[in-house]
């Protein structure tokens, strides 16, 4: 059995490509919705989880969150977007409305040397600063972080454009990855599957799709 990547779906126009990009890197990935239950998640046993963006806000009441299963597994924790907004909640930090909404191109620095983003860059700037070019697409923002995470990456409009806890292997990046005017992003998302998560890389639809057929012909012939 291959090794899974778990992507909770809260809504966002981009999910599937999330697990496009995952599935480019050659590693397993199921989407689901976000409120799946502690019992299929625990059952699922995901090596690393993924949580999407989506168009809610997380001071809103009865907002959707994320099981709090996912932050007591153990494994590596990326949120995109209002992925990253709930989980900054979620831990104790703060999310509040932005004065400027971002939607389209971005330029964010990165900063401190993370695991997610270490040597991952377009380009750099005259103070030697890595810069990466994204696509944002929010109205809100993580304005105070929860406690063991620190800034590595931030935009003039977005103070907190990222931000990790290396110990606890969480991270999250205010922009989407998974979009193609993200040029860095496949390499982050790879970055985050086969290095943070630890995944071999072994997977392919060809293969996945004989495996497939395997357990329904043995299903099928056992009965």
């Amino acid at each position: 059995m291959h090794d899974k990547i778990l992507i909770l779906d809260f809504g966002a126009q981009y999910s599937q490509l999330i697990a496009r990009r995952v599935r480019e890197a050659k590693v397993y990935c199921e989407l689901h919705p976000f409120d799946a239950s502690d019992a299929f998640i625990r059952e699922f046993a995901p090596r690393g989880v993924i949580l999407s963006g989506g168009p809610a806000s997380v001071y809103e009441e009865a907002t959707p969150k994320a099981p709090e299963t996912v932050f007591e597994l153990g494994v590596p924790v990326l949120g995109i977007c209002y992925g990253m907004q709930t989980m900054a909640a979620q831990l104790g930090g703060q999310v509040e409305n932005a004065s400027v909404r971002e939607f389209g191109y971005a330029e964010v620095r990165a900063r401190g040397h993370s695991r997610l983003l270490e040597g991952i860059q377009d380009r750099i700037n005259g103070e030697k600063h890595g810069l990466l070019d994204v696509w944002m697409s929010h109205g809100d923002k993580v304005t105070a972080l929860p406690q063991g995470f620190r800034i590595i990456a931030s935009s003039e409009a977005s103070p907190i454009a990222a931000m990790a806890d290396d110990k606890r292997r969480f991270y999250g990046v205010q922009f989407h990855p998974e979009v193609t005017h993200t040029p860095q992003g496949k390499a982050l998302l790879e970055r985050f599957v086969l290095e943070i998560c630890g995944l071999s890389g072994d997977w392919s639809m060809p293969n996945f799709s004989e495996e497939a057929i395997g357990r329904i012909r043995s299903e099928v012939g056992a009965e």
